[in-house]
């Protein structure tokens, strides 16, 4: 498991962010974007970067960098953490390879127990019936 993003991978930029927070809202510049490029990243293993490239290829540009932004906060500071813990995230999520499903068949009594059910539903649903229709 990797431990931290080295910073020097990472680039950052400032906007001003919208929502709530008053006259301050309109000189600071505390939208935090973070740019990430996983092609020029050496220490993410190659089994990662594909599974990383699959998972979040909607988030990536055309020249393989990750953006992610956060304005959730009204700081510039806790935005920035905020970007790094969700790139964090999404390595964690495709760091471990997912486990080969094994194909399974259900057991002769579960298969009985299914027939069996299917038919006092169809016997429930004949007993509605009018006489007419037998």
């Amino acid at each position: 498991m990797f431990t931290v993003i080295p910073r020097s991978e990472v680039t950052f930029t400032f906007a001003r962010s919208g929502g709530p927070g008053g006259q301050n809202v309109n000189k600071t510049d505390s939208k935090a974007i973070l740019r990430w490029n996983i092609f020029k990243s050496p220490w993410v293993p190659e089994d990662v970067r594909s599974r990383f490239l699959e998972a979040y290829s909607s988030r990536l540009t055309s020249d393989g960098d990750v953006v992610i932004h956060s304005d959730e906060h009204r700081d510039r500071l806790a935005n920035e953490r905020a970007c790094l813990e969700k790139l964090t995230n999404m390595l964690r999520k495709v760091w471990i390879p997912p486990k080969k499903r094994i194909a399974t068949k259900p057991s002769r009594s579960a298969q009985r127990k299914r027939v069996e059910s299917k038919r006092l539903r169809s016997d429930v649903k004949k007993a509605r019936r009018s006489p007419v229709d037998y």
